[in-house]
């Protein structure tokens, strides 16, 4: 479905000499520096697939997503989304596809929510058959309704980001590119749209490419993970596979706290004690507390996705 090879982006920057005699200068003689935001990316995602996109900020993760989406023209490579090239902008790539910015709008200030749906209809050519099944399958899966004849500016931020999931989706586009989707909402309306996300992809087989700051988001809805940093591609596969190569170590959560289990090597957080060891030490510790705690509640996690990932941009640094 997406096909991705030696893609880069390079930008032309101006570059001013500090105060006012190089502002001055500046006007007559301007120099410049090529940045590159995008630098060489590979990849391919098939059909169906949901895939997280992570990297730290400025790490080319909207610039591929706009280039992904036809926004943004490339400076070197090849992409083709769906058997398209998205620079062209054809109509039959447009219709395929939709890009979801948590930080943009496209719905109507003034207007409700539903007559933004109805001109994207129009923009469409939509039929009005499959454009109600679609808009009426949308808005019960998000529980919209009440939200539809209700002017835009007075919609909350969640109601605001089912109405425009809805107006993304209701030409039943095949590629989803969403760009942080649940910043800045509560943590039940980021639930909820994680829920919607998840059954969309189940019920359409629309493939998904995703981008969030909240780990939450990745956890719950991508299986894969491509990993971007300064541009470059520095991972490509499962979640659990990185979390095993980056951070092999599981950590042992021991409740009530106590402080005796300090000499195990175990530290106080938040009214437990937690310890972390390689993967193979585990039984032997849960056993040496076990001993002197028979009644201890215990359990073993896996050491928290902000970290395995801070690991990997640790690494690329490096």
């Amino acid at each position: 479905m997406i096909r991705v090879r030696e893609l880069s982006k390079t930008y032309r920057v101006p570059v001013k000499k500090p105060g006012f005699l190089g502002s001055f200068q500046s006007i007559f003689s301007r120099e410049y520096k090529d940045v590159h935001a995008v630098s060489g990316l590979s990849f391919d995602i098939e059909a169906g697939e949901r895939v997280g996109f992570l990297g730290p900020n400025g790490a080319g993760k909207t610039t591929t997503l706009k280039m992904l989406a036809g926004l943004l023209y490339p400076t070197a490579g090849s992409i083709e989304v769906g058997g398209h090239r998205p620079q062209d902008r054809a109509r039959a790539f447009l219709e395929r596809i939709t890009l979801v910015m948590g930080q943009k709008q496209q719905l109507l200030w003034d207007l409700p929510a539903r007559e933004s749906f109805e001109l994207n209809r129009a923009m469409y050519g939509v039929e009005r058959g499959p454009f109600k099944a679609a808009l009426d399958e949308l808005v019960t899966m998000l529980r919209a309704e009440p939200l539809l004849d209700r002017p835009v500016r007075n919609l909350s931020l969640g109601e605001r980001m089912k109405c425009e999931l809805i107006a993304a989706l209701v030409h039943r586009p095949q590629v989803l590119f969403l760009d942080e989707p649940t910043i800045g909402l509560d943590v039940e309306m980021q639930v909820q749209v994680r829920q919607f996300i998840a059954e969309h992809n189940r019920q359409t087989g629309a493939t998904v490419l995703l981008t969030s700051h909240y780990m939450q988001d990745i956890a719950a809805l991508t299986p894969r993970l491509l990993i971007i940093d300064g541009g470059k591609l520095r991972y490509d596969g499962a979640l659990a596979a990185l979390a095993q190569r980056v951070a092999p170590e599981r950590r042992v959560v021991v409740r009530p706290a106590d402080p005796e289990l300090a000499a195990l090597g175990f530290v106080a957080h938040d009214g437990k004690m937690v310890a972390t060891v390689p993967s193979g030490d585990v039984n032997r510790l849960v056993q040496r507390v076990l001993s002197s705690h028979p009644l201890a509640d215990i359990g073993i996690e896996d050491p928290p996705l902000e970290e395995v990932i801070g690991r990997v941009f640790r690494e690329a640094v490096a």
